[in-house]
């Protein structure tokens, strides 16, 4: 438990490296360096665990249906909220505290700082973050790392590709007996709550095809329950009425 098998998520990773020209060298750089700085913190995985293992759990990204389905959020407080890194901020300044947060730290820093005061921040490596591993992640109060390459220690490889559908992946792996996707749209529009420059649109377009088709792939042998309160679920998910 606590990682995919490797030789399962490999070939996905392959294939995202290649459409995106990604450096494994450079990835595994990133996640060994995360691991120096936070391989003294306390054993997360088993309070991540506790946390998530048969509970209902809310999956908040930034897309666009998020702003109309804040007030489900807020209907079903006993339910863990795991909120992707853009959706942060929104989910604050609406008074919601995050459970987990799921961040590859290019969102509002300011956001995640005060969400880090009570919330697990699961902070994923890369090779385009290291100086934002460096500045933020000593501040975190709880955390654990993640990765898309070899797993380091404290620094475990959950699958998935965006901060979205790692979410996923991540409650998938500590047995969530409900997921439910709130704000996960997965299309050509991106959410106000997006941290994307307009320069950057099609490549984020581009990242969001990647990650829903990781949740299709996982939808199949998923032992949750998927729901999606999207109009247009991902296939394998499951459309929630509330």
């Amino acid at each position: 438990m606590y990682c995919v098998k490797f030789e399962e998520w490999f070939p996905h990773y392959q294939a995202i490296r290649m459409e995106f020209g990604y450096s494994t060298e450079k990835d595994q750089e990133a996640a060994k360096l995360l691991s120096t700085i936070i391989k003294k913190r306390k054993n997360l995985p088993s309070i991540l665990s506790k946390k998530i293992n048969g509970k209902s759990v809310i999956v908040i990204g930034a897309g666009p249906s998020l702003v109309e389905n804040l007030s489900f959020i807020k209907k079903n407080p006993k339910f863990i909220k795991i909120v992707a890194d853009a959706a942060v901020k929104p989910i604050l300044d609406n008074k919601i505290k995050p459970d987990i947060v799921v961040t590859d730290l290019d969102g509002d820093k300011s956001s995640l700082l005060k969400a880090s005061e009570n919330a697990i921040m699961v902070v994923h490596a890369h090779s385009d973050n290291i100086e934002q591993i460096k500045k933020l992640t000593p501040k975190f109060r709880y955390v654990i790392g993640s990765t898309q390459v070899k797993p380091e220690e404290a620094v475990y490889n959950f699958g998935g590709f965006t901060d979205g559908d790692r979410c996923v992946f991540l409650a998938e792996e500590f047995l969530a007996n409900e997921i439910i996707l709130v704000g996960m749209d997965f299309g050509k529009h991106i959410g106000i709550y997006s941290n994307t420059r307009d320069e950057d649109t099609e490549t984020k377009i581009s990242k969001l095809k990647v990650g829903k088709k990781l949740l299709q792939i996982l939808a199949k042998k998923s032992r949750s329950k998927l729901y999606d309160l999207s109009e247009n679920p991902i296939p394998g998910f499951i459309h929630y009425f509330h």
